[in-house]
């Protein structure tokens, strides 16, 4: 009987198991340890925990500049997928964030401010990206479908995080009449 079980638990390891592992080896972590810290100590404090996402999105796409600018690159095409894949993952855990503090009703008006002008240089800097695809198509092909993929998400949020802005706004302008209605009332 405890062969009979031991057997049962190996398959369902295997069977259970081993996707997740497939899985997880995909999808790694983009951030660097140094990364993973600064977002630690940056705890839930809105400001800076989106800056260090907006940073650290802004330096991957620094590096698939430099590396594609590189003569000695080797696999650039490869290589760009990774950086475009790392991005996308930090620029989606950006957006987690803001979903998070928008759930617990934070005023992250500031951080927003910010996060919609790195959308358009991040649009400017994934359309020429994309314009300069069309020189290697061959190259292009190994991450056409990545990039497509990261466009669409920042055209989607670029346009979401504009509408969040001006629905903070509106809160905090009826925040403001209603502070003010009721010190007059009050007073």
């Amino acid at each position: 009987m405890n062969a009979y079980l031991f057997r049962s638990s190996i398959v369902a390891f295997v069977f259970f198991m081993l996707p997740s592992l497939a899985l997880a080896q995909r999808h790694h972590d983009p951030l660097t340890q140094a990364e993973i810290d600064q977002v630690r100590d940056a705890s839930w404090e809105p400001r800076q925990r989106l800056a260090l996402y907006l940073q650290f999105a802004r330096a991957r796409l620094v590096k698939l500049d430099q590396m594609r600018s590189d003569p000695k690159t080797k696999d650039r095409a490869q290589q760009t997928h990774d950086l475009l894949d790392d991005f996308q993952l930090l620029y989606d855990e950006l957006n987690d964030n803001i979903e998070t503090y928008v759930d617990r009703k934070d005023d992250i008006r500031k951080p927003l401010k910010l996060i919609i002008d790195a959308d358009t240089e991040f649009q400017a800097k994934l359309r020429a990206l994309k314009d300069a695809a069309g020189v290697s198509p061959a190259e292009a092909s190994v991450y056409e479908f990545i990039l497509s993929n990261v466009i669409d998400t920042v055209d989607t949020s670029a346009q979401d995080h504009r509408e969040l802005l001006q629905d903070q706004e509106e809160a905090a302008k009826h925040k403001r009449l209603n502070a003010n209605s009721s010190a007059k009332a009050g007073g």
